[in-house]
């Protein structure tokens, strides 16, 4: 679908939309960027057998981010080994992910939630879309 990028890459550009769509894969979310006719980017995750990941919640309004440049553009996340059973659920491993994207007009944090028996990826990716 689309080749991996980092996601601080989106500084300096102009995104034209932004849209919260279905990514195509399973039941999972995607959020689609576009910056021109031939220039689109995607966050979503790439499936795994044993393992989810999906957008929790948005903070913000994605309109925020379009028409001027991205001036921020971090991601983080829980760091620690979570123990899921402890909390009362039943996944091996779990982990939030912060993605932070702001113009002047405003930030946008879009939080993912990615849960697996710990043997893969719980993150989204961001993709340049070929």
């Amino acid at each position: 679908m689309g080749i991996d990028v980092p996601f601080e890459s989106m500084i300096g550009k102009t995104f034209t939309r932004v849209e919260k769509v279905d990514s195509g894969i399973g039941d999972s979310d995607a959020i689609r960027f576009t910056v021109s006719d031939n220039e689109e980017y995607a966050m979503l995750y790439n499936a795994d057998c044993c393992a989810e990941c999906y957008i929790e919640d948005i903070c913000g309004n994605l309109n925020d981010l379009i028409g001027s440049p991205i001036v921020r553009a971090e991601a983080n996340g829980s760091e620690e080994d979570h123990n899921r059973p402890a909390l009362g659920g039943d996944d091996d491993s779990f982990i939030w992910t912060f993605y932070r994207i702001g113009t002047v007009k405003g930030t946008v944090v879009i939080r993912w939630y990615g849960k697996s028996n710990g043997y893969y990826s719980e993150s989204a990716s961001f993709e340049r879309i070929t």
